[in-house]
């Protein structure tokens, strides 16, 4: 006889010893179970509350899972965020205010120039007319004239930048009526190919009031290489082109008197244009006035105060400064820097970002300026900081630009900033404050 066999049926026996107590007991938990639910005693075995134990997770992780979506909405709304023009279809490239600051127009990468009525800035729905672009035409920039009425659009399309005139048949100045009109989609005049096939980067409208200029828009187009224009707003004649010579253009800009013309390009220095006007009204000649020398790295935008006394400039050496070009440059006499002050705005490493886009308030107190999808408010006078929405838009800010006046926020007035992006998105925001002194 095998002497492992005694060894193999004791193995056995002591395995089904122990199969029966365990399912023994399995089972008569189950009886008292089913006949205490019978009997509608509670439950207090483990294996009872296991059911209970998912839908309660579940509940809870939907709480939460609202609860942190509701703060992340809240944290994308800035406080100063009062409102969003919807409809754009595609990149917002360009937005421009009307004189009185009611009608607000924008350029939109998908073919349609579109012109907001602000009667109240805080209302969550807006009038707009809509205008088509000739086939195969982007809009890239807007400007105002001066009716109110009238704007010129900057287009790009595969053979190159057009600019296009669009008014009312009888424009009337927005001076003669209560409410200015808005324009109809006629075109009154267009150019093409007007810096070769070379895109343009902003266009630039003031309206003249130095000497002897007669109040008309004048508009400077400027394009992505050096090459800048100067068009008169009603006619559409070319009134004169300069040559920044400083191998690429960042932007380009006029004082609001329709004086200077200004020009940030690749380099640390900044060329400064003076328009000549004719006894006429009408423009004469652009000639070369000044340079601003004093920055260490390119300067990527300026921008005019409403006086046209002077600039602001922002460059890539990490500085702003505040020029007076109020000087006798006939003479020699070179614009002096006021003051100047490190920009504020940081990296997570801690190196200091440059500002893309630049926009002084009306009363000159507060500046506004972005980098990438962040948009920074200012103290003009000091550089301390007011205010910071770090992601104003869903991607990068394409232009930003401060109402000329104060509009109606519900029952009072506040100074209105305008700004465009990428994520197909027009914002309004109200100014900061300014803490006294």
């Amino acid at each position: 006889m095998d002497p492992l066999l005694p060894i193999i049926l004791l193995s056995l026996i002591l395995g089904a010893i122990i199969s029966f107590l365990i399912f023994g007991n399995y089972f008569r938990k189950q009886k008292s179970e089913v006949e205490a639910l019978a009997k509608g005693e509670p439950v207090n075995d483990t294996i009872s509350k296991k059911p209970s134990k998912p839908t309660a997770s579940k509940k809870s992780q939907f709480k939460h899972h609202s609860h942190a979506s509701d703060k992340e909405q809240n944290k994308k709304h800035h406080p100063l965020n009062l409102n969003t023009l919807k409809g754009h279809g595609d990149s917002v490239g360009g937005l421009c205010f009307s004189s009185d600051g009611k009608n607000l127009v924008t350029a939109c990468a998908d073919g349609v120039v579109r012109v907001f009525r602000l009667d109240d800035v805080s209302n969550k729905s807006f009038k707009f007319l809509r205008i088509n672009m000739p086939a195969g035409n982007h809009p890239t920039a807007v400007a105002f004239l001066e009716d109110d009425s009238s704007i010129v659009v900057a287009t790009q399309n595969l053979l190159g930048s057009s600019i296009y005139m669009y008014a009312e048949e009888n424009a009337k100045p927005s001076s003669e009526s209560k409410q200015a009109k808005l324009p109809l989609p006629e075109i009154k005049w267009e150019h093409h190919k007007i810096h070769d096939k070379n895109a343009i980067l902003n266009i630039f409208g003031a309206n003249a009031r130095y000497g002897s200029a007669d109040g008309s828009t004048v508009i400077a187009s400027c394009s992505e290489a050096t090459e800048i224009k100067l068009w008169h707003g009603k006619s559409g004649k070319l009134l004169g082109t300069v040559d920044t010579n400083q191998l690429k253009n960042h932007m380009a800009s006029l004082s609001q008197n329709g004086r200077f013309m200004a020009a940030a390009a690749f380099t640390a220095d900044v060329k400064i244009w003076e328009i000549i006007y004719s006894k006429d009204g009408f423009v004469k000649e652009v000639n070369k006035a000044m340079q601003l020398k004093g920055h260490k790295s390119a300067v990527t935008c300026l921008c005019f105060t409403a006086n046209s006394d002077q600039i602001i400039t922002a460059s890539k050496d990490g500085t702003l400064k505040v020029w007076n070009i109020n000087v006798r440059y006939h003479m020699d006499e070179d614009p002096k820097i006021l003051r100047g002050f490190p920009i504020p705005l940081h990296d997570s490493k801690g190196a200091t970002l440059h500002y893309v886009h630049l926009s002084l308030s009306p009363d000159g107190k507060i500046l506004a300026a972005t980098h990438g999808s962040t948009l920074q408010w200012l103290c003009s006078e000091t550089g301390k900081v007011l205010d910071t929405a770090e992601n104003a838009h869903d991607g990068d800010i394409t232009w930003i630009t401060w109402a000329p006046k104060a509009l109606p926020v519900g029952n009072s007035e506040s100074f209105i900033l305008g700004s465009s992006g990428v994520d197909k998105k027009v914002k309004l925001w109200l100014a900061p404050s300014i803490p006294s002194s």
